[in-house]
């Protein structure tokens, strides 16, 4: 059994196809199965057979899924710190979901990665339904997205902080100043950053409650994006509270008042078991519920990504 027969067998399982698996590792569908056949003769298993609906599992090939991902997670996971050890750094992989990595993350970051020099942060934006699959594979330390996601009981969770998001407009917008239905402002042009095309999370979920049709909606790269739209424009945006907290005390913006205009939800963080998380994994769910952090997050709109120490590295993923 070796690592290169484990990932083609990984990649099998999770795409449901040789065929898809061969496209993902560049290499031809009979190296692929060459290793599927590998593996059948050594665990005298077939783990799997092709049926009219996709493949079909054997318990002990869903057993061997299970633990392909855990060996080659570990096998990388003993790479990367083998050669953060040779070169005196440790590294930190979070992913976060677009809401808590736009306005919260900066300052918790910069904060957290400044309090050692050894120590580098990654910051990778996904979708808040793919991070307990990121932190099974061990692609990532910590995960953070929002709490209204379904829970993973295998998963560590620490709940961190409360927020809410709200729908506000230009100050002399038509309907500032006086509450509206839902009817009214399904009309409106939607500005909205890219949580709203997220299938999880507060932003979507009020969208369908207001039920605000598709082609009213305009996703932009990032709600700073929408907001500024909104500020020069007839439209209506779904703001972070607190980080539009300028706009509101200097009544640049304010903020609709009516049914499902506005919704509370927290955001958690999340990792693997105690006994497997690694110590900056631990260190940073300890410090992110202390009053330091909480501050560094809520201070306002946040810091511009490009304003992180160089200690912390962003990767934006679609």
């Amino acid at each position: 059994m070796t690592p290169t027969q484990l990932r083609a067998f990984a990649c099998v399982v999770r795409l449901g196809s040789v065929k898809a698996a061969a496209q993902e590792l560049h290499v031809s569908e009979a190296a692929v199965s060459m290793h599927v056949a590998q593996l059948r003769k050594e665990f005298d298993d077939v783990l799997f057979k092709r049926t009219s609906s996709g493949l079909a599992f054997t318990p002990g090939g869903l057993r061997l899924a299970s633990r392909a991902v855990e060996i080659l997670g570990l096998q990388d996971r003993t790479l990367l710190e083998v050669s953060q050890a040779g070169h005196g750094k440790r590294v930190l992989r979070v992913a976060a979901s677009n809401l808590f990595a736009e306005h919260a993350a900066p300052g918790l970051i910069d904060l957290f990665a400044s309090r050692a020099d050894d120590l580098q942060v990654e910051l990778s934006v996904r979708a808040a339904a793919r991070l307990p699959s990121l932190l099974a594979s061990r692609a990532v330390d910590v995960a953070i997205g929002p709490a209204s996601s379904s829970p993973v009981p295998s998963l560590a969770l620490k709940p961190f902080l409360n927020y809410e998001v709200v729908a506000v407009v230009r100050r002399d917008h038509p309907l500032a100043g006086a509450p509206v239905t839902a009817e009214r402002v399904r009309r409106l042009a939607w500005c909205l950053g890219p949580s709203a095309a997220e299938a999880e999370g507060v932003v979507p979920a009020m969208l369908h409650r207001i039920g605000v049709p598709e082609k009213q909606q305009q996703i932009f790269q990032s709600d700073a994006a929408a907001l500024e739209e909104t500020r020069g424009s007839d439209g209506v945006a779904l703001a972070v509270k607190f980080s539009v907290a300028g706009d509101l005390a200097a009544e640049r913006l304010v903020v609709l008042s009516g049914p499902g205009l506005r919704a509370q939800d927290s955001w958690v963080a999340m990792a693997l078991p105690e006994h497997a998380q690694t110590p900056a994994a631990s260190e940073l769910l300890r410090f992110i519920t202390t009053p330091r952090a909480t501050q560094a997050m809520v201070r306002g709109a946040g810091v511009n990504l490009g304003r992180f120490r160089p200690a912390v590295y962003v990767t934006l993923w679609s």
